[in-house]
């Protein structure tokens, strides 16, 4: 496969700059040296092992790109930037025919599938792109669908802790919360439980030290209207090395898609990327 070149948007964040470290590690990437980011960002440029990337933002980026894409053709941009910047990065790729995977949370889902779906290029968006996570919630949709109403009457509580710097109410656990409707619950987004005081995360939650700057922890738990039966599923994560994977793969996948020209405007999910294997 020919080197795919990367634009790792969201730099200097965490999640981004862990991104940019794999993608130097992993010969099937070139990095782009250039990310977007945030007005409110006061550096024009940051390292990442060594690299220098500059930093475009929104008030000078439509000058820049069109010289990066000359200088990259085949170009995909990773987004992992700021809930508040989805819908305009999306319409920016849209724009510039610029295909993307997109792992920031946030957003009104509708709006962004209609900007990507009337426009010429295919993206992938997910809430989560951890792999075993998105199978998860891929058992949980199939439950959905074959059993319907199997916890009618059951009590759901929800509880998510991230760091304190996520701004929004985890994806995952909002994409869960339907799943668990159709299964017989009643119970709304609004309803979900977000820890991010790192003093309860570390003391009540027992979550690393080390961690309380960068996890997703997730409880679901299920109770019978005596509380007699209780079940319950969790997903922990310490860091953010595993949604390196997931994005990548959902990388390849989207420019193996660019090759058909029925794909454009396609709106892909993580669970299309593991249905391909």
């Amino acid at each position: 496969m020919q080197t795919i070149p990367l634009m790792i948007n969201g730099l200097p964040g965490k999640v981004a700059t862990t991104m940019a470290q794999a993608a130097l590690e992993d010969p099937r990437f070139e990095l782009v040296p250039a990310s977007l980011t945030g007005q409110d960002v006061p550096q024009d440029q940051v390292q990442v092992e060594g690299t220098s990337i500059q930093l475009l933002k929104p008030d000078t980026r439509a000058e820049q790109i069109q010289e990066i894409l000359s200088a990259h053709p085949g170009l995909v941009a990773i987004d992992y930037t700021h809930p508040t910047a989805v819908e305009g990065n999306v319409t920016f790729y849209s724009q510039n025919k610029i295909p993307f995977v997109m792992g920031t949370t946030g957003g009104d889902m509708d709006r962004l599938e209609a900007i990507v779906t009337q426009g010429d290029t295919p993206a992938v968006i997910a809430p989560n792109m951890a792999k075993q996570i998105v199978g998860f919630q891929t058992m949980m949709a199939y439950a959905a669908e074959k059993f319907p109403g199997l916890f009618q009457g059951y009590n759901l509580r929800i509880q998510e802790s991230h760091q304190k710097t996520k701004a929004d109410t985890s994806g995952t656990a909002k994409a869960m919360v339907d799943y668990f409707n159709d299964l017989g619950m009643t119970f709304g987004v609004e309803d979900i439980e977000q820890i991010r005081d790192p003093k309860v995360q570390e003391e009540q939650w027992q979550i690393p030290s080390e961690h309380l700057d960068g996890h997703a922890w997730h409880t679901y738990t299920l109770t019978s209207p005596d509380d007699s039966v209780c079940f319950e599923f969790k997903h922990n994560i310490n860091g953010r090395r595993i949604y390196v994977d997931g994005t990548f793969d959902a990388v390849v996948f989207l420019t193996e898609k660019l090759t058909d020209p029925q794909v454009k405007g396609n709106l892909f999910t993580m669970m299309d990327v593991l249905n391909q294997g």
